[in-house]
């Protein structure tokens, strides 16, 4: 087949009658390195079936959407980067962003500074837009907007509503205008470690956006399955499990249980972020439990003692609504030790679950490459969703 143009292929991801692939990646500050190490055997694997070594996720993939860490890693690759470049920024990039203040912040201000962040992610990104003829495949990248208590999902289909609207110039920039760089800004700027990021989104009319993780979507799968399917949106894609296929990737599971006495001791702002910390947790689950409710999954996982994995269940009754993967590393020793042999003392255990130890990057990615062996097997990518260029 022809290699296509980077709007070819956008356009053959948006619009072809093909069953579509989502790629939806966590956030999670540096750990999003654990994500790169899923990402970087996915790819591999697939350049084995193609006996291609330049193929790309984006030739894979028509829709590649993230939250924070998530939302870098997902513009990357839907520019074309391959996962060992992405592995490279990344390892530079996480000691860049995380520039500490020369004062103690987190409470009262932001720990670390945002412009050295925005400063980061523009020499990466530098003036692309979301509307990029780079950009080669579908895209989306989630932030909250703080003002108003909303989320927002800002993607590159042509038929959504505030793409390139026709009143544009009366209402404000489209999104297709909006650079990457400050929409990654906002959905990286976690509170007490960076500020908000202002976008204009009405004319003068400035939107406060931090980052996607404060809301119910740091594990953007489901946000991005309503994406790909509901009618406001634009994709309008057919649901299916020999239809659509959702491929969700974390940025490793932190062990968040506190002994009581712990808890009875601790001061109140940081027992609020431990709560915080606690219901971003909540989230990720609730949304495990609803897709592998309606889906096909190879790769359940048990929500809880009394749930189970959900494999006996099914929302829609023998007729699935995608075929559904998920991929992550669980940052507790019984696990790490029983799934990967590896036995990590507790002081490791609590350094590596944070979100801002870029030191500790390389060592997240050996742990997160271990994860990818024992996961990813060729058969949870069936031939139904070989893409044209695969055949």
């Amino acid at each position: 087949m022809a290699e296509l143009s980077s709007r070819e292929s956008r356009e053959r991801h948006f619009y072809s009658p093909t069953p579509k692939r989502i790629l939806a990646l966590d956030g999670g500050g540096v750990r999003g390195v654990i994500s790169l190490a899923f990402l970087e055997r996915i790819e591999l694997l697939l350049r084995e079936r193609t006996a291609n070594p330049q193929f790309l996720l984006s030739d894979y993939f028509d829709l590649i959407g993230g939250t924070s860490t998530g939302a870098i890693i997902a513009s990357g690759l839907a520019l074309g980067f391959p996962a060992a470049r992405l592995i490279e920024l990344y390892l530079t990039l996480s000691k860049q962003g995380f520039s500490r203040k020369r004062w103690m912040g987190g409470m009262l201000v932001p720990k670390f500074r945002a412009q050295m962040l925005g400063e980061a992610i523009r020499s990466q990104f530098g003036k692309e837009t979301l509307g990029s003829d780079r950009i080669r495949c579908g895209l989306a990248i989630l932030a909250k907007r703080l003002d108003s208590g909303s989320v927002w999902v800002f993607h590159n289909h042509p038929r959504g509503p505030y793409f390139a609207p026709d009143d544009a110039a009366k209402t404000g920039t489209p999104n297709r205008d909006l650079r990457l760089a400050d929409l990654l800004r906002a959905s990286t700027a976690a509170p007490t470690y960076f500020e908000p990021e202002f976008i204009e989104v009405a004319r003068g009319v400035r939107g406060a956006f931090v980052d996607g993780g404060v809301s119910p979507h740091n594990n953007p799968a489901l946000m991005l399955m309503m994406t790909a399917t509901l009618e406001g949106y634009g994709f309008r894609w057919p649901v299916g499990a020999d239809r659509l296929m959702l491929v969700s990737v974390g940025t490793g599971s932190p062990a968040l249980a506190h002994k009581s006495e712990a808890l009875s001791q601790m001061p109140a702002a940081w027992m609020a972020v431990q709560a915080l910390q606690s219901m971003m947790q909540d989230c990720n689950w609730l949304v495990q439990a609803l897709l592998q409710w309606m889906s096909q999954s190879p790769t359940p996982w048990p929500i809880d003692t009394e749930m189970g994995d959900l494999s006996r269940d099914n929302l829609f009754l023998g007729n699935p609504l995608l075929h559904y993967l998920r991929y992550d590393a669980v940052l507790w020793a019984e696990w790490l030790e029983s799934r990967l042999g590896l036995k990590l003392d507790p002081a490791e255990l609590t350094e590596i679950t944070a979100l801002d130890r870029p030191d500790l990057a390389a060592r997240l990615l050996e742990i997160g490459r271990i994860a990818a062996a024992v996961q990813v097997t060729p058969d949870h990518f069936p031939q139904p969703f070989d893409p044209p260029v695969l055949e």
